[in-house]
């Protein structure tokens, strides 16, 4: 993917998927997003962030939640931050994730109004 498009660009710029035919370097800069939403993990990250109370949470706020370790739930965390779903806030030792609203938004406008 070329370095000048970022993710959310690459979302943003896109016309919706009825509308005309994504470009190469769009469809490859929406990929990410795609494949980090597709682990079943990932998507319940997703949405318990998204859910949890004041739109934000830390790992310490979903381990209870999963049969995995706090090493593997954060690694989950770390794709979906770098696929551009999750924003992230260092306080203290914590990091806590809030969902990227706007790249969420863009992506379910794309595929959303696929259909004619």
């Amino acid at each position: 993917m070329s370095k000048s498009l970022t993710l959310v660009d690459a979302v943003a710029c896109c016309s919706p998927l009825a509308s005309e035919p994504l470009s190469a370097e769009a469809a490859a800069g929406v990929v990410p997003m795609l494949k980090a939403l597709a682990d079943p993990a990932r998507l319940r990250l997703l949405s318990l962030v998204a859910s949890h109370e004041g739109g934000e949470a830390c790992v310490c706020d979903l381990n209870d939640a999963f049969d995995l370790s706090q090493p593997t739930i954060s690694h989950h965390l770390k794709v979906l931050h770098s696929a551009g779903l999750l924003e992230r806030e260092k306080r203290g030792v914590w990091v806590y994730y809030r969902v990227d609203a706007g790249a969420l938004a863009e992506l379910g406008a794309l595929i959303g109004s696929a259909v004619r």
